[in-house]
């Protein structure tokens, strides 16, 4: 199917989802990647905490925390 046809039926209000592979779909620049930081102790703790208080992990803590200081 060319893109004309699918970009036709997406705008009609068809369901197109049985086109693509969700399986391997794939969203550029959102793919993660491992690093490593070195933090102190008390911000360690503090971000632990606050983890803690949400119910989420310290990674989305940080990645919640980084995504606010960005978007500024």
């Amino acid at each position: 199917m060319k893109a004309e046809e699918l970009e036709r039926r997406f705008d009609d209000g068809e369901d197109i989802l049985e086109f693509f592979d969700l399986a391997n779909l794939k969203r550029p620049g959102l793919e993660k990647k491992p690093i490593k930081i070195d933090l102190p102790q008390w911000m360690l703790e503090a971000l632990e905490k606050e983890a803690q208080q949400l119910g989420i992990s310290l990674q989305s803590v940080i990645e919640r925390s980084l995504t606010e200081s960005l978007s500024r």
